[in-house]
């Protein structure tokens, strides 16, 4: 019996009105950790802060047969513009609560008590995963390495069931 699945076809959606492909390190940090783990990116964009936008980003990459996976990174703090987590929710079908639970608490050990303010979540959509990350670096290399490499092919694995 397979333990994971491997090859896995990942979106990254960098969300933010100011990063170019030049300067985000965040999106190609998560394309890299993907590659790195042979998984594969067929998409990859820079989207601005905006509910509508990401709505519509969201119904897309849902809709397209050649993904499992959409990791989004950035909006997901407490400021004006961060939108992330109210256009994505709606969407998700089965929330992963453990796995903003599980980032908050071992970004504590790095931030400290600052990790409050993260509203990292990923959940289930269509048949595809949906992760949500922080936009920081620090933030993405975390989540990679610690949550969503070892144990992307397991859950998705436990989607396709």
């Amino acid at each position: 019996m397979r333990r994971a699945l491997e090859n896995i076809p990942c979106a990254v959606v960098t969300i933010s009105d100011s990063r170019t492909e030049e300067t985000d390190g965040s999106g190609r940090l998560i394309i890299e950790s993907l590659v790195e783990a042979e998984h594969e990116v067929p998409e990859y964009r820079i989207i601005p802060d905006s509910i509508d936008t990401i709505e519509s980003t969201m119904r897309e990459l849902l809709g397209r047969e050649d993904l499992k996976v959409i990791i989004m990174n950035g909006g997901t703090g407490i400021t004006r513009r961060d939108v992330t987590p109210e256009a994505v929710s709606p969407f998700l079908e089965k929330r992963l609560d453990g796995f903003g639970e599980l980032f908050r608490m071992l970004s504590y050990e790095e931030i400290g008590s600052a990790a409050i303010m993260s509203r990292a979540l990923a959940g289930v959509s269509s048949g595809k995963m949906v992760i949500c990350l922080p936009g920081s670096r620090g933030a993405v290399n975390l989540a990679m390495d610690k949550i969503i490499i070892p144990q992307v092919g397991h859950m998705m694995l436990e989607v396709e069931k």
